[in-house]
């Protein structure tokens, strides 16, 4: 709907809308600039978001994977230091 016809409905008509489950896509000079959606419906696409973002995150680990695994004690060697060493450092 353009600019125009949402200024017509009104906030509260576009809130009932949404509240309805119709997503309301504004227009101006017929470009998509704004969408009135249920709030309940935002936080489901920020899940999505959420969900996709751990997904891309775990296909790239899983494409670039070497099955190389480091163990805590190469780790700890490789900053001088053992685990006796660690539990000797005073707690702070």
């Amino acid at each position: 709907m353009s600019v125009t016809e949402a200024t017509q409905r009104g906030v509260a008509g576009l809130v009932t809308e949404a509240e309805q489950g119709t997503d309301v896509v504004v227009t101006r000079h017929k470009r998509p600039v704004a969408a009135v959606i249920a709030y309940h419906r935002l936080e489901e696409l920020a899940q999505a978001a959420e969900d996709l973002r751990d997904l891309a995150l775990a296909l790239a680990r899983q494409v670039s994977d070497t099955g190389e695994r480091t163990s805590f004690d190469e780790v700890l060697r490789a900053y001088g230091h053992t685990r006796e060493s660690l539990a000797e450092l005073p707690d702070e």
